[in-house]
């Protein structure tokens, strides 16, 4: 037997998401109304170094170990409407937020989809959540979970 501390293991994490798009969607002005949107909405950053025309974007959610990866391909992802990845945010204020911006961006871009906020109880727990999608495959749903305390 040894006197060497067990050292607890970190659980692994999504780190990100990967989906093909038509070379003709990452063009120059697909890539730029990509960018625009998603950084507009969630603060989503072009990784300009990986970038390449027709070929690649890649966008960065937050940090560089959580990104976006959009690759030419054929053929293409294609999905139903309510294909999509999750993010969460930490309170509903953030919530309301990133979906004022959507729905602003919807005004001058009727490209954007959206799915409006809705909650769902399930018990000791509500999921408040929306759907938007822009020229993607998949929507990106934002969820905010909420546990109520029981007495």
């Amino acid at each position: 037997m040894t006197d060497t501390p067990v050292k607890k293991r970190r659980q692994p994490r999504f780190n990100h998401v990967a989906m093909s798009l038509a070379a003709d969607v990452l063009d120059e002005r697909g890539r730029a109304d990509i960018v625009a949107f998603y950084e507009a909405v969630f603060g989503w950053e072009e990784l300009t170094q990986m970038t390449e025309d027709r070929k690649r974007l890649v966008l960065m959610a937050y940090r560089y170990g959580q990104f976006v990866f959009l690759i030419a391909d054929e053929p293409h992802m294609t999905g139903p409407r309510m294909d999509h990845f999750g993010m969460q945010v930490d309170t509903i204020e953030e919530l309301d937020e990133m979906l004022d911006l959507a729905r602003a961006y919807k005004e001058k871009d009727d490209r954007v989809d959206l799915i409006e906020k809705s909650a769902e109880n399930h018990g000791p727990l509500t999921i408040t959540s929306f759907y938007v999608g822009y020229l993607l495959p998949m929507m990106v749903e934002v969820q905010h979970f909420q546990i109520h305390d029981h007495q």
